[in-house]
């Protein structure tokens, strides 16, 4: 298919085609680490580039849990000991999830959107799975928080990852076939949820691309479907490809120094953490600024925008804002500090308003729906739930 690559492909580089990604039998921290090594190409002040699609499957089997959630609550290390499962935290939330051959791994990484709030990413980004599994007969829609639903029963998770440098990474799994027996094995399940029935509970609440098709299907066989869904979504041309030696190596590190250290594995700092994102209008274009909020610090700030080069001032004010309160008197005299309002051509009160809206959002979405610290992806909550 030709065409730009969809508002993804503007924001990199218009009119290149995507590089589609293709492995299989991943290991549990090299591949989530495979994943971030991706991002560093989409990094602010490099040369733009047009997004990856990675379409992967792990080996079977591997645990995976989310970033926010509790080792010990999700997984039974135990079981996963004697059955040979690896067990990793993902850098993306959501529940704790089985990967193997039955299951294809989705990993899009790109340069942020400006014009694009977190959710409106990830829901835009289903689309392509939804497209791919419509070709299948398998409608698809976009539900709660984080997933998509066949007839009322959770077929994929997504997630997404923001780094400071403004990459993005959104992630999916999509349930090719799953062994719930297995799953239960491994995975903690809270008993309360599932009763005497445990098996018959999950199934009630989730589907499989074998169940809804009437055939047997894994993921690499669903690969080509999903590709073919992402291109056809997005208008993208996929161009099969493999990672760049740099990529290979970073990734080799980043396996080794997070995914695989007991210190990534054990660490909940994060539990408490909520987001949030507001837009600038400005004279050079539109600007989004997103906030990682921490109780009432800022953890994190990142500015992306339609800028050829981010100005000094605003790197200046990302590092001005981390680790200091979120309030008007505060965030003023970060602003005054740094110079980022002139730099951006805003008043300096505009600017102030905008990141206090967006720590506003991030802690009224906390409040509202706080950060699943434990739970599985296979037995979503009821809709209102705050579990």
């Amino acid at each position: 298919m030709s065409g730009s690559g969809g508002w993804l492909g503007l924001a990199g580089a218009p009119g290149m085609p995507w590089r589609l990604l293709a492995d299989d039998g991943a290991e549990a921290a090299p591949g989530l680490a495979m994943d971030e090594a991706l991002m560093a190409r989409y990094a602010r002040g490099k040369p733009p580039a047009p997004p990856a699609l990675r379409l992967y499957t792990y080996r079977t089997h591997c645990a995976l849990i989310g970033r926010y959630q509790n080792l010990d609550a999700e997984v039974d290390l135990a079981a996963c000991a004697a059955t040979g499962t690896q067990v990793s935290r993902r850098p993306t939330g959501g529940g704790a999830i089985i990967m193997g051959a039955g299951q294809l791994g989705v990993a899009l990484t790109g340069a942020a959107p400006p014009d694009r709030r977190p959710r409106e990413i990830i829901e835009e980004l289903a689309g392509g799975l939804m497209t791919g599994l419509a070709e299948l007969g398998i409608g698809a829609v976009f539900k709660g928080k984080n997933d998509l639903e066949s007839n009322g029963r959770k077929i994929a998770g997504l997630g997404l990852y923001l780094d400071q440098s403004g990459a993005m990474l959104f992630h999916a799994s999509i349930l090719a076939d799953l062994d719930i027996d297995f799953m239960l094995r491994a995975l903690r399940i809270p008993a309360a949820k599932l009763a005497d029935k445990a098996a018959a509970a999950v199934a009630e609440r989730v589907t499989t691309v074998t169940e809804q098709t009437g055939r047997p299907w894994d993921g690499p066989a669903l690969r080509p479907v999903i590709a073919a869904g992402f291109a056809k979504a997005f208008g993208a041309d996929l161009e099969p490809g493999e990672p760049a030696a740099a990529e290979q190596a970073q990734a080799a590190t980043l396996a080794v120094d997070r995914y695989a250290s007991q210190s990534w594995l054990t660490d909940r700092s994060a539990a408490l953490d909520g987001s949030g994102s507001a837009a600038l209008k400005t004279p050079a274009g539109l600007a989004r600024i997103y906030l990682t909020t921490h109780g009432d610090l800022v953890k994190n700030a990142i500015v992306v925008g339609d800028f050829n080069e981010l100005p000094a001032a605003v790197v200046e004010l990302e590092a001005a804002l981390r680790w200091h309160r979120l309030d008007e008197r505060t965030v003023m005299g970060a602003v005054s500090r740094s110079g980022a309002g002139q730099a951006l051509g805003v008043p300096p009160n505009q600017l102030v308003a905008a990141v206090l809206h967006a720590g506003r959002q991030a802690v009224e979405r906390l409040a509202a729906a706080p950060v699943r610290s434990e739970g599985s992806c296979y037995f979503p909550e009821p809709t209102g739930s705050r579990a």
